[in-house]
């Protein structure tokens, strides 16, 4: 049995398929299965179960209706799939799931709940309830397929964590202190801590001398922001962002007690290593589905406000013109669920 889960993006995304593919694959290490998605998300799946496989695919190159076709010849010529799990359901991966169900393989997609997020969503009269993740849409999807799937998953690393080698030359190796990540960015406004929220949580923690931070982050302008920030702390405050890989980042917080991240790729990648995370949620909610897998609601910093949640993405302008879901957050709610992961019993 081949089985090919088609899923290009974005980051967190596909870093969510993780834990629902690395269970599959266990619990039917028979099948076959194929990984479809973009070249550098591979670093998430190189740790996989052995029958579970990883192709990268450069989709600028298979533009069009004519690419896409291009791309399932190659698809067909490589593997004779058996069945096609689409956990994107977007244009290009709607053809490529025909083209495969018109050459008699068995195709399902998945359901993403565009109306009861709608419904979440809405400005009045909210539908505020707790949807189904996007591990059980995952989930559901490989059901249909004949393959029910029980999602049990603590972190890509075998022994919990990473070789220190992967990240050392950067950071340095584990000195006994508390390492402790801080991700404050994301792709949309409506996720992104703000900057002086930041800056005072960084001094905060900074003023712990057993506290080590790490300040992670994303493309030219983040990166400058955080080294300047960092700066202002070279005793026990580092930004990594820009200098590590993918694979050393997640190296890296597979060695952290706890990770601060927006509702964002690195709450997601954090997951994946098995590290607890203190997330950020501003105009978008937990209730979409897209908590990091294995984190507690109760490590969830949100404002209560009616308007919430306002976008499942974060990608709206606010309707308040002012983003108090993000700029009510203060230093001090975020420290309360940091120091009891910290001090907890067998933390370093």
């Amino acid at each position: 049995m081949r089985l090919l889960v088609i899923r290009f993006s974005a980051l967190g995304d596909v870093a969510m398929t993780v834990p629902v593919l690395v269970s599959l694959a266990r619990q039917y290490p028979d099948v076959s299965i194929t990984m479809l998605s973009r070249p550098f998300v591979l670093p998430l799946f190189e740790e996989s179960p052995p029958n579970l496989h990883f192709k990268g695919v450069d989709l600028s190159r298979y533009k069009g209706a004519a690419g896409l076709y291009r791309l399932f010849r190659e698809l067909k010529r490589e593997g004779n799939y058996d069945a096609i799990a689409d956990l994107h359901d977007v244009l290009r991966t709607k053809i490529l799931r025909t083209l495969f169900r018109w050459t008699g393989a068995k195709v399902a997609h998945i359901d993403k709940g565009r109306k009861e997020k709608r419904a979440l969503t809405e400005p009045r009269r909210k539908a505020l309830k707790q949807l189904p993740s996007s591990f059980d849409r995952y989930e559901e999807v490989f059901g249909k397929l004949g393959y029910p799937v029980q999602t049990a998953f603590r972190s890509i690393f075998e022994k919990g964590k990473a070789d220190c080698a992967l990240f050392s030359q950067v950071t340095g190796i584990p000195d006994g202190k508390h390492w402790i990540g801080i991700a404050p960015f994301a792709a949309h406004n409506g996720k992104k801590l703000p900057q002086a929220t930041t800056l005072r949580l960084i001094h905060e923690l900074s003023a712990n001398s057993n506290w080590r931070i790490f300040l992670f982050g994303g493309g030219k302008a983040e990166n400058e922001l955080l080294e300047q920030w960092a700066a202002n702390y070279p005793d026990n405050v580092l930004s990594v962002a820009g200098k590590l890989k993918l694979k050393g980042e997640l190296a890296l917080m597979s060695h952290l007690d706890v990770m601060v991240s927006m509702d964002s790729a690195n709450m997601h990648l954090a997951s994946l290593a098995g590290t607890p995370v203190v997330s950020v949620w501003g105009a978008t909610h937990p209730y979409a589905g897209f908590m990091g897998w294995g984190q507690s609601i109760d490590n969830a910093i949100q404002t209560d406000l009616p308007c919430r949640p306002c976008s499942i993405f974060g990608n709206k302008p606010c309707r308040r013109k002012d983003y108090a879901c993000l700029t009510r957050i203060t230093p001090e709610m975020i420290m309360q669920r940091i120091r009891p992961i910290v001090d907890a019993p067998g933390q370093a």
